[in-house]
């Protein structure tokens, strides 16, 4: 990836920008930032899975409070690194959204609902430790990952998020009768022009952070208008500890396995892209290696977040905005906020403090940093010789396959819902078009192609003078 003007080239830090150090203010106020864009991506899965299991308040609290805390313990792992796990990348891990389908349906087929959560529990442990094995062969994939590919899966990561902000937009309930108000989007608007204004006037550490300044002062803006609801707080506990097993011990049913399984593939095929853009985003480019250590890191975090009542992890997309616009490519401010993630699920009180930020606000914020990751796949694209053989085609349509989920999500209605899991995940089948478009364009058939035009030119050699 192209260094923008401003930027010295990464050989002239004494350290590479992924393993600095920032001062702690700033470490921790970053963190938080990006704690504060993934927040509702990680909350999401349990209040959906836990509202259909029939969790009450109390129950579903303790669930998202888990998630949180396993968030952090996953995020730790990507970030830090211990022995061949983690990618050490300023990635945030968290729980994938792929699997609220079948864990639904898990819940929906369970004879006693309260078995629900031990079958999936028991899946989800399986699952990783099977895509843990796996990780070194499947991280054999990127010699299949050239810029054409890359460039294409960073641009449909990025526009595929951006349905998500638009959605937070328009307001927290699409069955409330003011869903889209103005009220909302004039919200979103403010919050959206507040950060570009803080980008475009504010220079160094205030600028850095103008997203997390952003959710405040837009969340601040709501607070007239009834839209923000402090109700989380005063009913949060001060401290609570996601004991081990809360909901009873871990069940292993093979069709529930088999289910969460599909879901691994998914989320490791995920987690490759997001890595392979991140990797280029930072300067820093994921290989083999790297790859594989981040999807051990990925998977043994998924086995783990059962034991204390999480569910699958991956990492997530929405940061790799944050991290493309603000430009703090630390590792370990990422950490820091693995940090709040644990506190947050060890204090419900301080984990609702982020819950109080609207809906609309986060809708603003979201619409640059997911614009901000499609931007980069552009640039990546730019480079990547559009202008060769047929490499617009590659792109092309690996971009209209990848959409089909995002423009009409009931596309694949009539598959099976095995095959669903996979279908409709946008940027899992737009990541697999782009390889197997590129391989059929630009690898089959071209080596016998370049052998025979090399014998063809080639100059026949003089035929041997007789002696007389």
């Amino acid at each position: 990836m192209r260094n923008r003007p401003e930027e010295p080239p990464v050989s002239a830090y004494p350290v590479h920008p992924v393993d600095e150090k920032l001062p702690a203010l700033k470490m921790a106020t970053t963190g938080l930032q990006h704690v504060a864009a993934m927040y509702a991506g990680v909350v999401a899965p349990p209040l959906i899975v836990g509202a259909a299991i029939g969790l009450t308040g109390t129950e579903l609290t303790f669930l998202t409070a888990a998630c949180l805390f396993t968030a952090g313990l996953a995020t730790f792992l990507q970030t830090l690194g211990v022995w061949k796990i983690g990618a050490r990348l300023p990635f945030v891990n968290g729980v994938t959204f792929a699997g609220v389908a079948p864990m639904t349906a898990i819940a929906a087929s369970a004879h006693d609902r309260s078995d629900a959560l031990p079958v999936i529990f028991g899946a989800v442990i399986v699952a990783g430790l099977l895509g843990f094995l796996a990780a070194p062969f499947f991280s054999k994939a990127i010699r299949f990952f050239p810029p054409v590919v890359t460039g294409t899966v960073i641009t449909l990561i990025g526009v595929s998020l951006l349905p998500v902000a638009f959605g937070w937009a328009q307001g927290p309930d699409p069955a409330a009768k003011d869903y889209g108000s103005a009220e909302y989007l004039g919200l979103a608007a403010a919050t959206l022009v507040i950060v570009l204004l803080l980008r475009r006037f504010t220079h160094g550490f205030v600028k850095q952070i103008a997203v997390l300044i952003g959710l405040v002062a837009g969340t601040v803006v709501a607070i007239p208008l009834g839209v923000t609801d402090f109700g989380p707080v005063a009913d949060a506990d001060v401290i609570g500890f996601p004991a081990p097993f809360h909901f009873g011990a871990p069940q292993f049913q093979l069709a529930a396995i088999l289910s969460m399984c599909v879901v691994m593939v998914v989320s490791m095929t995920e987690s490759t892209a997001d890595m392979l853009a991140l990797g280029e985003i930072v300067e820093r480019p994921a290989d083999e290696r790297t790859i594989a250590a981040g999807l051990r890191a990925d998977t043994l975090g998924s086995a783990l977040s059962p034991l204390f009542n999480g569910f699958m992890c991956s990492a997530f997309a929405q940061n790799i905005g944050l991290v493309a616009m603000t430009r703090i490519r630390s590792r370990f401010v990422v950490a820091a906020g693995g940090g709040f993630l644990v506190l947050m699920g060890l204090c419900p009180m301080a984990a609702s403090l982020i819950a109080v930020v609207p809906r609309p606000v986060l809708g603003g914020a979201g619409v640059v940093l997911f614009g901000s990751v499609a931007a980069s796949g552009i640039q990546n694209l730019v480079g990547a010789g559009l202008e060769k053989g047929e490499n617009v085609l590659v792109v092309a349509v690996s971009l209209a396959v990848g959409l089909i989920p995002v423009t009409e999500p009931d596309f694949y209605h009539a598959f099976p819902e095995t095959a669903r899991i996979v279908l409709d995940s946008g940027i899992s089948t737009g990541c697999m078009t782009a390889v197997l478009l590129n391989l059929v364009f630009n690898h089959l058939g071209r080596q016998r192609a370049q052998t025979r035009g090399a014998k063809e030119t080639a100059v026949p050699l003089a035929a041997p003078q007789s002696i007389t």
